[in-house]
């Protein structure tokens, strides 16, 4: 019988320290880039919309696409039903506030306060665009001073109410 012998082939010759480097500098690199996302998606996203003071009082807003909020002031609400295209006008709403349906009455019914209209088209009057709702709108401002919305969310605080912890809501219609 033959006897078969085995050697183990010598292994090609590796740099240990520049392969670790490698992956300390790739890991590096990821993590400042995770890092900047964070850093950057922080700064943006940190408010949800903009106030009405601040979008006209800043001509480098005119023609790009931003969200705000503002009162509704029930007497500017036009629907033309057959073209369904609603126009209205909201009025500013400060960052702050104590209570959202108090600052929403002021604002609608204090004339000395910024004022807006907008224009949303091929979109139903919803049954919650009434006087003193606050509206969050997605568009553009127009050159002329329009705000053409896109997207148009509405809060009525009348008719909903943020329970304290403990709190029971009753529904009235029950």
């Amino acid at each position: 019988m033959a006897e078969a012998t085995w050697e183990k082939p010598a292994a090609p010759a590796v740099k240990t320290g520049s392969g670790r480097l490698k992956f300390l500098i790739g890991g590096l690199l990821i993590l400042a880039a995770v890092t900047y996302l964070i850093i950057s998606g922080t700064g943006a996203g940190a408010r949800y919309f903009m106030t009405v003071d601040e979008l006209v009082k800043n001509p480098d807003y005119v023609g790009k696409t931003v969200r705000i909020s503002g009162a509704v002031i029930g007497d500017t609400i036009q629907y033309d039903a057959r073209n369904l295209i609603i126009n209205f006008t909201i009025a500013n709403i400060p960052t702050e506030y104590e209570n959202l349906a108090e600052e929403l009455h002021a604002a609608a019914t204090d004339p000395s306060r910024t004022q807006l209209q907008v224009r949303v088209e091929n979109q139903v009057k919803p049954d919650l665009l009434q006087h003193e709702a606050q509206a969050i709108l997605t568009g553009t401002l127009q050159p002329d001073g329009t705000f053409q919305a896109t997207e148009l969310l509405l809060k009525c605080p009348t008719r909903f109410e943020e329970a304290d912890p403990g709190k029971v809501i009753t529904n009235p219609e029950a």
